[in-house]
């Protein structure tokens, strides 16, 4: 999952992107709103969260004019204003969801993997990508309904492949999320992981090498 950060403090920003990296996202940290502005125009993101307060320009306009521009990324607020009216303001500008500081990044993760259900038109924690099945809550996978038993990394890339399939994910992307929670990793565990899955899948073409790139899944959700 593709997030992107807007959060110009520093310690703040390193616990965000420390602590959503380790349940899976793979996060772009800018610090201020013209960079935010200027990613979203350049990449695609799956979601984003926006601090209000950066230094160049206020988190409200940088969200009005990302809307605007008919970009349609769930965006997640973070904001130390808890009025109603603020709130109302919020939303109308386009937020589609908002956390007021402090807050926990367990809860963090969770509003904005419902952003992405939402999104996506996923009503519940099953995703199903052609014969793959997986469950987000239970941690569960299976291959045409027999279950797979997979190790905690193996279903981490498992997972990503499935939340977007058909996108080419960059080896170093997915290589970050690897080492999420480590500080080293060798240097052949990507091709190792890759591997394992399409051994356990059984269907060794399901998981394409794009040479040079990464690697993609090659089934419609």
């Amino acid at each position: 999952m593709q997030l992107l950060l807007v959060e110009d403090n520093q310690t703040l920003g390193q616990a965000v992107e420390i602590g959503l990296s380790q349940r899976q996202f793979m996060v772009t940290w800018v610090r201020t709103g013209a960079a935010a502005i200027s990613s979203i125009n350049h990449h695609d993101f799956d979601v984003a969260i926006l601090d209000l307060g950066l230094p160049d320009i206020e988190g409200e306009r940088v969200l009005q004019s990302i809307r605007k521009k008919g970009f349609d990324i769930p965006i997640l607020v973070l904001t130390a204003r808890d009025q109603t009216s603020d709130v109302i303001n919020l939303l109308d500008a386009g937020a589609d969801d908002f956390m007021t500081k402090p807050f926990d990044v367990n809860e963090l993760a969770a509003r904005l993997r419902a952003l992405l259900r939402r999104r996506s038109g996923y009503s519940s924690s099953r995703i199903v990508c052609g014969p793959i099945t997986i469950d987000t809550s239970s941690r569960e996978a299976l291959i045409n309904e027999k279950e797979l038993t997979l190790s905690r990394k193996e279903f981490e890339l498992l997972q990503l492949f499935v939340m977007q399939p058909m996108k080419v994910h960059p080896r170093d992307k997915l290589e970050a999320l690897l080492s999420s929670d480590t500080h080293v990793v060798e240097s052949n565990a990507l091709e190792v992981h890759v591997h394992n899955l399409r051994k356990k899948l059984g269907q060794r073409e399901l998981i394409e090498t794009i040479r040079g790139v990464g690697y993609r899944l090659k089934c419609k959700g």
